[in-house]
């Protein structure tokens, strides 16, 4: 199996989402990660990675320009077929963000229930 590594770079979360949305029902491929570029447009970029085989990266990578040009502006995007071992330690990089990232989003979400369960409490009180 010849793996590769597909590049998405969108203007802004909503494009970058809605890329990423198509591209994962277009292949079977796998979101090894995401950076926030600033800068990028005068705006926030939203660079997704995502991997898998050859073919189903570059139908992923295709449609999910497609589906984000329609909500967005994709400004980059590219395949990088049967990459070179020394590109392994990129998409490590990428891996240990995107799991960073959900470690943080999971303790958001604990703050805001625990904030929304201290509300409900508070307006239990007061009835």
């Amino acid at each position: 199996m010849q793996m590769a590594v597909g590049l998405i770079e969108a203007l802004g979360l909503t494009t970058a989402v809605s890329a990423l949305d198509a591209a994962s029902k277009a292949a079977d491929v796998t979101l090894i990660g995401f950076e926030k570029v600033i800068g990028v447009g005068k705006a926030v970029g939203v660079n997704i990675q995502i991997a898998g085989e050859v073919a189903a990266v570059k139908a992923a990578v295709a449609a999910g320009v497609e589906a984000g040009n329609r909500v967005g502006t994709v400004i980059a995007s590219h395949v990088i077929p049967r990459p070179h071992d020394e590109v392994d330690k990129l998409l490590e990089k990428f891996s240990r963000n995107l799991k960073g990232n959900n470690k943080e989003i999971e303790k958001q979400g604990k703050e805001q229930k625990e904030k929304d369960k201290n509300k409900n409490k508070k307006s239990n009180k007061e009835e």
